[in-house]
This record gives structure tokens, sequence and C-alpha cells, in this order.
């Protein structure tokens, strides 16, 4: 939907940018980890006024959303809210595992559509590692991700030294365990690390927020994570209501500016070499590897976020859920809004929730 706007505003209405250029930015910004259309946001403003014009139009596309998931997780997420909010949160909470389904689903079925038949294998390999790791050990998302486009990267260059060059995110262990180093560490990853679309942020985020670090409950996180699915903007923002989980409103400010910072680098550094990034092989080969791995990752997020509903009630929402946005393909937002209203009623009505 964003992008769709922008190319209505920016290309057709404005004609700030010609149609050329901003089908390479699109495809471009798709190369890169991170969120494409706070990428692209960035791009379209740094063509108009240069840097100055990429810093302000990013941060208006950013900050609205950013404002309101900050004010509703002091709503949803403080330690006593009042049983209608609770059961919203709860309602539109359910939905998310068949979000995940849907997303993963949106992203890696067209990838395999386009995949030549001998790398079929190695994609559906790639695809199975993430949902493995998203399904049973989350921590180790990020590393077989890496691993993944690492090996695609060393298969197509013909040498193991891509293996060595993304081993990087192991220097996370000398982040304070549950502190401000660990929060930086974990928006890093949402924001850098979101290969093939924005929902592969979920397992990295639940699996630091809810296992690692004690920062949210698994409710408080499907909380979050709804919250960001009906707030405008991307779903990277929800990293918001992480931070605010773990340390107030301080934390996550803090935590969106890291999570943002990549897509606003990315834009500032490398957009003027957009053109040479769709012909470099290597980057289009890691993103080969990673991008099934991701899609894989999503569907495979599924089974923690199902896994973490409380209560019996919540689990013929998930259901009804997959059922419209599977089969009917009913748009995300009405879902997710429609559970939580449902889950609102049922808390007025005695529905358990604890």
């Amino acid at each position: 939907m964003h992008i769709s706007m922008l190319r209505e505003l920016c290309v057709a209405r404005r004609r700030w940018i010609d149609p050329v250029a901003f089908e390479h930015a699109l495809a471009a910004v798709n190369i890169l980890p991170g969120p494409a259309s706070t990428q692209l946001s960035i791009y379209c403003a740094w063509r108009l006024r240069g840097y100055r014009g990429a810093v302000l139009g990013g941060l208006a596309f950013i900050l609205p959303g950013l404002v309101l998931i900050l004010a509703l997780s002091a709503l949803f997420l403080a330690g006593s809210p009042p049983h209608w909010v609770q059961g919203a949160g709860m309602g539109a909470g359910a939905a998310i595992a068949a979000v995940a389904i849907r997303a993963g689903a949106d992203i890696g079925l067209p990838l395999w559509a386009r995949t030549l038949p001998e790398r079929r294998k190695r994609v559906a390999l790639y695809g199975l590692a993430g949902g493995a790791v998203a399904a049973l050990t989350g921590p180790w998302l990020v590393l077989v991700i890496l691993a993944c486009g690492a090996i695609e990267l060393g298969i197509h260059v013909g040498g193991a030294s891509a293996l060595r060059a993304h081993a990087w995110p192991l220097a996370a262990v000398a982040a304070d365990p549950g502190g401000i180093g660990s929060l930086a560490w974990t928006a890093l990853k949402v924001g850098a690390l979101s290969f093939g679309g924005g929902f592969v942020i979920v397992p990295l985020m639940q699996s630091d927020a809810v296992g690692a670090y004690h920062w949210m409950t698994h409710g408080q996180f499907l909380n979050a994570v709804a919250l960001g699915q009906v707030t405008p903007g991307p779903l990277v923002q929800t990293v918001a209501a992480v931070g605010y989980a773990a340390g107030g409103l301080g934390w996550g400010l803090l935590a969106a500016l890291v999570a943002f910072l990549p897509s606003f680098s990315f834009i500032l550094i490398g957009a003027r070499r957009f053109e040479r990034l769709l012909s470099d092989g290597r980057a289009l080969a890691f993103l080969a590897g990673a991008a099934p791995a991701a899609a894989g990752a999503i569907v495979g997020s599924a089974v923690p976020l199902a896994l973490a509903l409380s209560q019996a009630w919540q689990v013929p929402l998930l259901v009804l859920a997959g059922l419209a946005l599977l089969a009917a393909r009913s748009p995300v937002v009405a879902v997710v809004i429609g559970c939580g209203a449902i889950g609102a009623l049922a808390a007025l009505a005695g529905a358990p929730l604890e």
C-alpha cells in the first residue's frame, strides 16, 4: 500500500521522479535488507531535496506511526489495563499466527515460481532451515539466514570467503544481557536483517523479547505485533513497543532509532549506486539464499506465535483469522481489528483473561 501511494504521489501526480527511476529504486530496495517502503520514501525525498530532504522525508514517513504505536503501547502493555483493552489485545494477538503464514506465503510462493528448476532444491532447503529454526530455536535465526545467503554467495563466487564476511553478528555476545546494549542489538537485527519482508522480524524479536531477556510476556508480545499491524507505517516499528516494554518511553525511542538507522544509511550512502547494485551478481546471489530462508522463517514463526495463546477462546479466533486471510484473502488489518473487537466483547462478557 505504501509503495503504491508513493508511486501515485511522486511519479503520477507530482512527477518528481520518472517512472523508470522509481522502478529501479523499488528493485534496489527490495534487494536491500530492511523495510522497503521506508527506504523508498527516503529515496524519493532524496531525489527531490538531497540529503536534508531524505532525512526530513524519512522522519515524516516514520514518526506518525511511531508516535501512535508508543501511545498504544502505554495503554496495551500497562501492568493492569482495563479488561476490554486486555481482551482486544488478546483477540488481535490470536490472529497473528495466521498473519505470519499469509505473509510467508505471499513472499515464498512468488519466489518459488521465479526460481529455476535446477535451483529449487537449494531454495527448498533454505526455506526449511529458516522455518525449522524460527519454530524451534529463535535465537539462531539471524545466523541461519545469513548462512543461507553466504552459501549461495559462495556458490556464486566459487569460494568460502563469503562465509567469513557475514560472521559479524557473533559480536552480539558482548552485549550486556537484558540491558540497553541487548536492546540495541535486537533493534539492529530488526532494522538490518529483515530479508524478504517485514514479518521476518517477528521471530527475531520474539526470541529476544520473550525468551532471552524477558522484557515481555508471550501475550504482551502478541499485542505488540498486533499494534504493528494496525498502525500506519512499516512493521519494523513494532520494535518500539518492545523497547517500551523493556524500559519505558526512552528505550522505545532508542529501539526505533537503531532499527531505522540502517534504512537511512543505505539510502544516504548508497542511493547513487543503485544501478550498480541491481547488476551486482554477489548481492543478488546473497539475497537468493537469504530470502527463501526468511520466507520459511516467517511461516515457521507461526508455531511459537500459536503456542503463545493462553486461553481456549483464542483458538477459534485463530481458525477464523486463518480462513479469512488464507481462504478469503481478506485484508490483514481488517482481520486483526475484527479479532480485536471480538476479543474486547469476549472480555466484557466475562471470558477468562489470565
